[in-house]
């Protein structure tokens, strides 16, 4: 009689299996883990991940799914904080190792949110680039924009590489390749390093720079949509920026011109 080998024993609650794992500086880094195959999500959304804490109970946090809705697996871009309860552990998993994932996919950084437009701008400090991530490897973002704008700022070149090495993969990606072709435009900048484009997103936006800088309009309510992603005190400066432009904030339930993250991670993470 053949004897029946027992269903493997999974060590956390809705554990997921760590399959790549990259250290782009000492504050940042990216991971990859099996994609549950029931779960499904809206480019942009984000979900709840974490590990067991000392006293046995989940600790989690919001983390923005960087990988696009097609994607195999999910990844995820993160900050280091020495000190914080989750992130000092989780910058020490590899390949192989167990997170928790609880696939209830939620966020208000999906296109479904904005009214139609011409142009869409992406508003990204630091790991805030996550959703974007997401949302600039999707086919269905150049379906309803003629141009995309990734704006992201970070302090130094170094925290920029994330971004940067995703943006010049994607004109040469099988999938969506020739959809993006010249549609996406990319503005990094920097604020404490020297860089060919320096200074805070709203200063860019306020003092024009960014439109001279790209040869483009400047914000217009009829045509330009924009999507937000950083710190509250970021946020919270964008939106009057996007006001002043006549911008209003919208919502999945109320489809408006510019949407704001607030499930956003803080730095005592």
């Amino acid at each position: 009689m053949n004897e029946i080998a027992p269903a493997p024993v999974k060590h956390l609650p809705d554990a997921q299996t760590v399959t790549t794992v990259r250290h782009w500086t000492d504050r940042l880094f990216s991971f990859r883990v099996l994609r549950p195959a029931s779960l499904r999500f809206r480019s942009g959304e984000f979900v709840m991940i974490g590990l067991l804490g000392d006293n046995g109970k989940p600790l989690l946090r919001a983390y923005s799914i960087a990988s696009p809705s097609w994607d195999e697996e999910l990844e995820f871009y993160s900050i280091k904080v020495p000190d914080g309860p989750l992130t000092s552990r989780l910058q020490h998993i590899q390949p192989g190792d167990e997170i928790i994932l609880r696939p209830k996919p939620v966020g208000t950084l999906v296109l479904d949110a904005l009214l139609p437009g011409k142009r869409l701008w992406f508003l990204a400090t630091g790991t805030g680039i996550a959703p974007f991530a997401s949302l600039m490897r999707d086919p269905e973002t150049y379906e309803k924009y003629d141009q995309v704008i990734m704006m992201h700022t970070c302090r130094s070149c170094a925290e920029l590489d994330y971004g940067r090495e995703l943006v010049e993969g994607l004109k040469d990606d099988p999938l969506i390749g020739e959809m993006v072709g010249d549609k996406l435009r990319y503005y990094p900048t920097t604020t404490r390093e020297n860089f060919s484009h320096m200074g805070r997103i709203t200063d860019n936006l306020t003092s024009g720079k960014v439109f001279a800088d790209l040869g483009i309009p400047p914000m217009d309510k009829a045509h330009d949509r924009a999507m937000v992603c950083g710190s509250l005190a970021f946020n919270i400066d964008v939106k009057a920026v996007l006001e002043s432009f006549g911008l209003t904030e919208g919502a999945n339930s109320d489809p408006q011109e510019y949407v704001v993250e607030k499930a956003f991670v803080g730095d005592g993470i």
